[in-house]
């Protein structure tokens, strides 16, 4: 007010008490802020290029943040190809263990597992995926790591493809054939004859007979065709005809002296007929020594409770052996004289991969793998007399693990498929160590910007305490000091007391 004159003494302590106040702001403002440059107006410079080095430090944040993430990203890929690795190595031992068997029918269950195993590493490949990120799934899938503000510094990380394990530039592991079944039948028939060979004996001379002489054919005939024998040069003992007889396939024949008397069975699918004519003088007989013209033995299918031994195919002591295609024998089983259909059907089904059913005289089977059923007589499953083969054959589609050879081509294959995921960890490995060095130096980067940003407008807490109470200090001493100034100018008022 310009009516109102101060003493200088006033003025210049009203003006330190100003003073005073406006220091105390600021540096109440820097203690409740914690900085010393708070605005542009504290100190441009520093402000500045404290909020460039924080910018640059929030940037660099930013791209911390997507470090973090891609290192996931690799590490699940890391581990999943941990895993595979110890599938691959499973499969190596399943192969490594069919080749410790000859068994066929064991090597096609391997082979079955060992595609299991296929199966399973893709879907384990297919599922090492991080936030939509699958570096195991091929195309498409690449990562890229950018490490500074303007993406000059950056890391690609490549795919793989191990979501499909036959591909070439992949495992290059294929699923493995694992074959197919097979399906075969053998009848069991069976029938006999006897024919008299009246006061003879197994050492005796047929023409001993009255109506037989030398020169005279004995025929025997069935579906396939007829057999001669002459009298005198094919057979002229009785045991020579025994023998004779027992020469044809799917027939057998004994003497039994305590008769005399011829008996034949047969395990042929059709009926037998023998007779023998008067070619060299003697007379027609049915075979035997005497009699009509023609013996017939019949034939009819057995029952599941028919012994075997009543068909000409199967005697006491016989061995049924069955092997697969490799060779190999699973199984084998003795005929004795009590040994049924029934018995045999289940011998058969018992072996792991065939099964059997009986129905009907016939035997029905199915194989998972190839396999032969043979006797030791040789007149097991001749279904004619002029049968050249008597084995029960299956044939099956093998599977790619039936021999040693494949086994070996699998094996080198897996172990390709080793070093391809030891390649793969490898490569994974140096991009997840890339990756996480350059995380750590972005984090002490940003530590080192927003230290500097700090130097420059952080205030010293200490300082700014000390400055604040000396400012209180000097507020009071102004206070006082002002106070004294006005008692000055009031001593004027005594002078009209």
């Amino acid at each position: 007010m310009p009516d109102i004159v101060l003493s200088s003494a006033v003025r210049d302590n009203l003006l330190s008490l100003k003073q005073t106040a406006d220091l105390q702001s600021v540096t109440q403002t820097r203690l409740a802020t914690g900085l010393k440059v708070n605005t542009a107006l504290d100190n441009p410079n520093s402000f500045f290029t404290a909020q460039s080095l924080n910018d640059r430090a929030s940037d660099l944040s930013n791209l911390l943040d997507n470090m973090g993430q891609a290192v996931q990203t690799i590490r699940a890929a890391d581990k999943g190809i941990t895993s595979i690795t110890k599938l691959v190595e499973s499969a190596k031992a399943i192969a490594n263990q069919a080749l410790q068997t000859s068994s066929e029918y064991e090597r096609k269950q391997f082979t079955s597992q060992y595609n299991d195993l296929l199966e399973q590493i893709e879907d384990m490949a297919r599922d090492s995926s991080y936030k939509g990120k699958n570096l195991l799934a091929g195309a498409g899938n690449e990562l890229e790591v950018i490490f500074n503000e303007d993406s000059t510094s950056n890391l690609t990380v490549e795919p793989v493809d191990f979501t499909d394990t036959s591909l070439d530039d992949g495992l290059n592991l294929d699923d493995l054939d694992p074959g197919g079944t097979g399906t075969s039948s053998f009848n069991l028939f069976g029938g006999s004859t006897t024919l008299a060979m009246t006061g003879l004996q197994a050492s005796s001379n047929l023409t001993d007979l009255g109506d037989w002489a030398n020169g005279d054919q004995v025929t025997i005939t069935d579906s396939s065709g007829t057999t001669t024998l002459t009298v005198g040069t094919d057979i002229t003992t009785v045991q020579d005809y025994v023998d004779a007889v027992n020469d044809l396939n799917g027939a057998h024949a004994t003497f039994d002296e305590a008769t005399d008397s011829i008996s034949i069975t047969s395990g042929l699918d059709n009926a037998i007929s023998i007779s023998k004519d008067n070619a060299g003088g003697g007379t027609a007989t049915d075979g035997s020594a005497t009699g009509g013209t023609t013996s017939t033995l019949s034939v009819s299918a057995l029952s599941s409770t028919s012994t075997l031994v009543v068909s000409g195919g199967f005697q006491a002591g016989d061995t049924i052996t069955i092997t697969d295609g490799n060779g190999f024998e699973p199984a084998s089983l003795e005929i004795d004289a009590e040994t049924t259909v029934s018995d045999l059907v289940t011998f058969i089904d018992n072996v792991k991969g065939l099964d059997a059913s009986f129905s009907g005289g016939s035997i029905s089977l199915i194989g998972e793998v190839s396999f032969n059923i043979d006797s030791s007589n040789s007149d097991f499953n001749r279904t004619t007399l002029a049968s050249t083969v008597g084995t029960v054959g299956l044939s099956a589609a093998a599977s790619e693990f039936k021999t040693d050879t494949d086994i070996d081509r699998t094996l080198q294959a897996i172990n390709a498929a080793l070093d391809e995921l030891r390649s793969a960890a490898r490569a994974m490995g140096t991009s997840l160590s890339t990756v996480e060095v350059r995380t750590d130096f972005t984090q002490n980067l940003i530590n080192t910007l927003e230290v500097g940003a700090g130097e420059l407008t952080i205030a010293d807490m200490n300082e700014e305490g000390a400055n604040m109470l000396a400012l209180q200090t000097r507020q009071q001493l102004s206070s006082t000091a002002l106070s004294l100034a006005n008692q000055a100018d009031q001593s004027v008022l005594s002078l009209f007391g």
